[in-house]
């Protein structure tokens, strides 16, 4: 199924694609998660002018999915950013359009990111489709939970590692 994608690392013109799909893919999974006035007042122009200082920064690496020219995910990791990080590497994220579930973007973005090496990241507690895709290449929570900000709402989050 995944014939007709491409994973490459993003440069700083792919700030706008990244920022489309960084926007739906939140609308997609979080809807459970995060109130529907905040998923709606989610902006574009902030996360593209952060997109395009992550990426000239270079301090992560960033990778996307494209089906043809159309960016229809995106995956970043670098160094840890955890003082006990039980890993040096950490996938900073990783979000793939719902209309691209299935496609393998998803796993060609998390192997352009971290290949097969160990990692670390943290998840929503209440993301079943991303836990088992995790769990499937070989992640396992290691017993670390916090609770973090997502766009100002508090999110239970876990630690995996592999």
């Amino acid at each position: 199924m995944t014939t007709d994608l491409t994973v490459r690392k993003a440069v700083v013109a792919d700030a706008a694609g990244i920022a489309q799909v960084h926007i739906q893919a939140w609308r997609e999974s979080y809807v459970h998660l995060l109130p529907a006035a905040v998923l709606a007042g989610l902006q574009r122009r902030p996360r593209e002018t952060r997109w395009r200082e992550t990426i000239a920064a270079g301090a992560s690496d960033v990778w996307v999915a494209c089906a043809g020219t159309d960016i229809v995910g995106w995956a970043s990791a670098g160094p840890g950013r955890d003082d006990d990080g039980p890993r040096p590497r950490e996938l900073q994220g990783i979000y793939v359009l719902a209309s691209h579930y299935g496609s393998g973007a998803g796993q060609l973005l998390l192997d352009a990111a971290i290949g097969n090496g160990g990692a670390h990241l943290w998840i929503a507690e209440d993301n079943p489709r991303a836990f088992a895709f995790y769990l499937r290449n070989g992640f396992v929570p290691d017993g670390a939970t916090a609770t973090h900000e997502l766009a100002g709402t508090p999110v239970r989050i876990l630690r995996m590692v592999r």
